[in-house]
């Protein structure tokens, strides 16, 4: 299974009420109309400023994003 990562997002109220009306106009949840739009985002940053390395992104630590098992 592929891990899941959990980043904190502060958002003001408008963009917050901003998202989830995009997001019940488009038929999606506000969770994978972020990850829409931060993929298209990662697609132009790409495009314009050239694609990211496998080896940079390698060297990235994202232990602190991971999910934590939940106890019961």
């Amino acid at each position: 299974m592929k891990p899941n990562y959990t980043v904190p997002v502060r958002l003001s109220d408008e963009l917050i009420r901003k998202l989830i009306y995009v997001s019940e106009a488009e038929g999606r949840t506000p969770n994978n109309q972020f990850t829409f739009m931060l993929r298209n985002n990662i697609q132009y940053f790409e495009r314009t400023k050239g694609k990211i390395p496998a080896s940079e992104l390698s060297k990235i630590d994202v232990t602190p994003y991971l999910d934590e098992p939940k106890e019961n």
